[in-house]
């Protein structure tokens, strides 16, 4: 069997010895940053000193490129913790609020094209099983209309998640609370993960990410909301700055009918665990064995 740990050593030394030749060459177009950038270590298996090393030479890049000081948190997972989405279809009006708060929220690029991380599908009433037939692309004057139904559908964080079978270079994992991260440094941008996502749950940056200066967060996690780069691809993370500082997914807040639910899946006493417990729940595409932390239900 392939020793995949020695093959990414192998990897980064043969890609390390590259830019050394390059810089031995003279080659100007390479700031020390982006050198660094590049030979930087996929996240886990650095020191806290590489670690905090990391984050100071980031933030240094932000302020340079936005000039806004931003603050990178690496709060780990809790092990007591794992999260779980439930979504009321029979709530949901299809006004994509979602869509635009997860945007704002995490940074993501504005236009050329914008990036979103959440589609919202519309249905004809009564064709539910039939997912083949849904509309990305509805634009009514007013939502919700009679005889259709809507369908948010994003990273569904599985338990087994195919998308970190196929990294090739272990970009992506999954974490102890259960949420799929993406290191962007050490993403190479080949796409396997969109390929092996039966949810069409990813984006790649085909262009330099646009943020307007004055519309960015800068309160970020290192796997999370963080500004990407050009050639990485970029997913739902739960908004993993939130959820580990105690505070809800930022497409839960703005759900004007109160549609999205978030918690704790080991609390017996959270609304998820009643929503699963009481409701008639659904998860897509079952029989793929993922097994999504993504529950769909009807409460009317």
């Amino acid at each position: 069997m392939e020793d995949r740990s020695q093959t990414r050593r192998d990897f980064m030394k043969m890609m390390s010895m590259g830019a050394m030749a390059a810089l031995s060459l003279g080659s100007l177009s390479c700031t020390r940053a982006q050198v660094e950038a590049f030979l930087q270590k996929h996240f886990r298996e650095m020191t806290e000193a590489e670690k905090k090393e990391a984050i100071r030479r980031l933030e240094e890049t932000y302020f340079r490129k936005y000039g806004k000081k931003f603050h990178i948190s690496t709060q780990p997972a809790d092990t007591a913790v794992l999260w779980g989405y439930g979504l009321d279809l029979s709530r949901c009006i299809g006004c994509r609020r979602c869509v635009y708060a997860c945007v704002k929220e995490n940074n993501q690029s504005r236009s050329n094209p914008q990036l979103q991380w959440i589609r919202v599908v519309r249905l004809k009433d009564g064709s539910l099983i039939n997912l083949e037939n849904t509309e990305h692309y509805y634009n009514p004057e007013k939502v919700p209309e009679p005889g259709f139904q809507y369908m948010p559908v994003q990273c569904q964080h599985c338990e087994n998640p195919p998308c970190v079978r196929v990294c090739p270079v272990h970009a992506t994992w999954k974490e102890p609370d259960g949420i799929v991260v993406v290191d962007y440094n050490w993403c190479i941008g080949c796409r396997y993960c969109m390929a092996a996502c039966p949810y069409k749950g990813r984006v790649f940056n085909w262009g330099q990410p646009n943020i307007p200066p004055e519309e960015l967060n800068t309160e970020v996690h290192y796997l999370g909301n963080r500004p990407r780069m050009k050639n990485v691809v970029e997913k739902c993370t739960f908004c993993i700055q939130r959820v580990r500082n105690g505070r809800y997914p930022a497409c839960v807040e703005a759900c004007p009918t109160g549609a999205r639910k978030f918690g704790n899946l080991l609390d017996p006493d959270s609304e998820i665990r009643y929503i699963i417990e009481n409701k008639r729940v659904f998860r897509l595409k079952e029989d793929l064995n993922t097994e999504p932390k993504f529950y769909y239900f009807f409460s009317a």
